[in-house]
């Protein structure tokens, strides 16, 4: 029995089940838009998440099989970091060019073509070109390009829809949420089955036709959808009178009223409709293009991404600071406040929790009993848990969340941030109780990764949605997807400490034929330092901070 490939099968058939009734329980509260979306987001994570189960295994296991287990592990680690923390780096750039230039659409199918480029070029450099090192960077830097025009810019998109204190948004960000892990969960299950069981370009050449899904159905079904919103930048600063309200505004207007709204958002993109403005985006196109190879050459350069990052990330909160120095109101400029203050306890979570992607991925493979049922599931595919909770426990959360809101007891979005954190804390605590009391000769029962996943998986829903839906709340509404944009510079960061997190894991003591006893007390230490010790400190803190938070949010929940 192969267990990797029946795994594939039960997960396709559960979500061709559970989509449907998701779609179908919520047609009538939400606007068609957040479905569209739903689906290019999911086909478009399909393709990322695919091309990330494979990622660190290909580069071990393939790309650097000449070298010893501690330099590849730290080789592949540090590779791994800059291309995860790049590909939340440049949604800064991304969201700046959407509000100024391109506006959401054109960037979300601009990103999204990049990224199909990226993960079809993969796939050539494993048929045709093995080991073409730099084949194989530009193929990353090409993602991550993509990624920086499409990841802020669907979220902000999504937001437009909704308005400031609309008590359907966090469930819509969670049903998005949803979908981006349904996009996960088919991809590491079916890509990582593929890469490793069948060859590797293969699973690279799925995401590539996951991404190009995701493109077909934001461009095929989006204008129906979609109205006049995102189709060029800045287009309601000309109209303050259609705001981000409008959609529910519509929703009793009379069809009198409708279609007036309708010709003010026509005027407005006809107004900025110009030869400056397809000028600019022209040359915003070719400048990315020409941008790309420049890129890759960063992926080889660990300590030089690590400082542009820090320089970067200080650059970027100094600049959300004089911002909210500018603000009009003291509430505006609180709310700012409580942005910069969340970003850095985001990056801790983030720094620790994708190691999912690489040290954990590689500590799967060596020190987890893969054996169920007699057949030995591939590494790779243990990555599927963190998709499959989210996709089982995020209709929970988002009923859990209105059901605490109507009774007056819901937390507020800094102590959901304190929950996250504990609950990733709790994650790590499993594997480090499972490897010091319950490992039989340095392999530890899966039952503690599963676990793992599970907390790891609670801690991201009480954190993650509610973080996408505050930043649409708090931010100046002129600079939504630059303030978006800084917030995946905090997963940008954090995804550069979780390789030099992960890299800890690679030591040079373990010499060349290192025992698993001795590889699982490297990686169990890491995990009881930074995991648990760490994360859970930073918990704590947060906790003392937070009613001084939600004083700073003035009545944004």
């Amino acid at each position: 029995m192969n267990i990797g490939f029946w795994i594939m099968v039960v997960a396709w058939a559960f979500v061709l089940i559970w989509v449907p009734i998701i779609i179908y329980t919520n047609r009538k509260l939400h606007p068609k838009a957040l479905f569209v979306l739903f689906f290019a987001e999911m086909w478009e994570r399909f393709s990322y998440y695919g091309m990330r189960a494979l990622l660190t295994l290909y580069m071990v296991q393939e790309l650097f099989r000449e070298l010893s287990q501690s330099e590849a592990d730290t080789k592949a680690l540090g590779i791994y970091g800059s291309y995860t923390a790049m590909v939340y780096l440049f949604p800064v750039v991304g969201g700046i060019l959407a509000d100024k230039v391109l506006g959401f659409r054109k960037a979300i199918l601009f990103g999204g073509a990049l990224m199909m480029a990226g993960h079809f070029a993969l796939a050539l450099e494993g048929m045709f070109f093995g080991g073409n090192m730099q084949l194989f960077f530009i193929s990353l830097a090409f993602i991550i390009i993509g990624n920086g025009f499409f990841k802020p810019n669907i979220s902000s998109f999504l937001g437009s829809f909704y308005g400031l204190n609309d008590s359907r948004k966090d469930g819509a960000f969670t049903i998005f949420y949803m979908g981006v892990n349904i996009g996960a969960l088919l991809s590491i299950v079916t890509c990582g089955y593929v890469g490793e069981q069948i060859s590797w370009h293969y699973g690279f050449g799925l995401a590539g036709i996951g991404m190009m899904l995701g493109l077909v159905v934001f461009w095929a079904f989006g204008p129906k959808s979609f109205g006049m919103k995102g189709i060029n930048p800045s287009s309601l600063e000309d109209f303050p009178e259609i705001d981000e309200s409008t959609d529910i505004a519509l929703l009793n207007a009379t069809k009198e009223e409708r279609a007036e709204v309708l010709a003010l958002e026509a005027q407005s993109f006809v107004k900025i409709d110009n030869p400056k403005l397809k000028r600019n985006q022209l040359l915003t196109i070719i400048g990315t293009l020409i941008f790309i190879p420049i890129s890759a050459q960063f992926l080889n350069l660990s300590n030089v991404v690590t400082w542009i990052l820090i320089v970067l990330s200080v650059g970027i909160l100094g600049v959300l600071l004089f911002m909210s120095s500018k603000q009009e109101s003291k509430s505006g400029k609180e709310r700012l406040w409580v942005v910069v203050v969340l970003f850095l306890f985001h990056s801790v979570f983030w720094a620790l929790f994708e190691q999912a992607g690489g040290s954990i991925t590689l500590f799967t493979a060596r020190n987890i009993d893969r054996v169920v049922l007699g057949s030995e599931i591939p590494a790779s595919i243990f990555q599927f848990f963190n998709a499959f909770f989210i996709m089982t426990l995020a209709p929970i959360f988002s009923w859990m969340w209105i059901k605490m809101r109507n009774s007056g007891k819901e937390p507020s979005t800094p102590m959901k941030f304190v929950l996250g954190l504990s609950l990733l804390a709790l994650g790590f605590a499993f594997i480090v109780l499972g490897s010091h009391f319950f490992a039989v000769e340095g392999i530890v029962p899966v039952v503690f990764l599963v676990l793992m996943y599970l907390f790891h998986t609670m801690g991201e829903l009480s954190l993650s949605p509610v973080g996408l839906s505050m930043i649409t709340k708090l931010s100046p509404k002129k600079a939504i997807g630059f303030v978006m944009g800084a917030w995946f510079l905090s997963i940008a960061l954090a995804n550069k400490m979780a390789g030099l997190i992960g890299e800890l894991t690679a030591s040079e003591d373990l010499g060349e034929n290192a025992s698993q006893i001795e590889t699982l007390e490297v990686y169990s230490n890491t995990y009881l330092i930074w995991g648990v010790a760490v994360v859970g400190g930073a918990a704590l803190i947060l906790f003392f901070m937070v009613p001084t938070l939600r004083k700073w949010m003035n009545g944004i929940h």
